[in-house]
This record gives C-alpha cells, sequence and structure tokens, in this order.
C-alpha cells in the first residue's frame, strides 16, 4: 500500500473515512530530520498490507492542517483511529516505535 499525500480537499475523508488506523506524518522538504523519517514512513507504508493507512503532509502546502493540530516542530507523526488522534511523536524515532504507536 503507497503512501498518500493529504492536504485540505483529501485530509478529513481519507482520515474520518477510514476503518483502519491511519499514520500521518507532517513534513517538509528543508527539514533534515523529516528526510530523514521519511525512508522509514515510506517502508511502513509499503509494508502495512493493509492493517493501517501511511499518509504525508507538507507543511509548507498545508499550514492549515499543521495549525489545526497544533503541530509546532517536525516531524510530528499522528496516528488516528476513529477520526482521532490516538497517538503522537514529534522527532526522529524508529521504525518500531512507530509500529508500537500504530498497534497500540
Amino acid at each position: 500500500m503507497a503512501v498518500t499525500s493529504l492536504n485540505t480537499e483529501n485530509f478529513d475523508s481519507t482520515i474520518s473515512g477510514s476503518k483502519l488506523p491511519v499514520l500521518v506524518d507532517f513534513w517538509a522538504s528543508w527539514c533534515g530530520p523529516c528526510r530523514m523519517l521519511s525512508p522509514i514512513v515510506d517502508e511502513i507504508g509499503n509494508e502495512s498490507d493493509g492493517r493501517y493507512k501511511v499518509c504525508k503532509v507538507n507543511v509548507d502546502e498545508s499550514p492549515e492542517l499543521a495549525e489545526r493540530f497544533n503541530v509546532m516542530s517536525i516531524p510530528t507523526l499522528l496516528v488516528f483511529k476513529d477520526g482521532e488522534v490516538v497517538e503522537s511523536s514529534v522527532g526522529l524515532c524508529s521504525k518500531q516505535d512507530i509500529l508500537r504507536m500504530l498497534e497500540s
């Protein structure tokens, strides 16, 4: 399952319409830690086997989404279940930590 890019137009329908947990990576192209985390997030998306969705929000292109979820630092990872944030992480973290967030 590929990683989905989210913006203000598709965010709510993607998140609220999902029966699966959704991992959302808030990032920017100029952010060094974001560039380090991106391949890990992509790998998790490619390995998800339909157990969860993986999405990304570019904060430069969708600042209103970053503001809506009080994203003050990037990278920020949010896990949504039933449209609600149930887990969050700020900064670089390991693949194991992200998988633990998704499975908790």
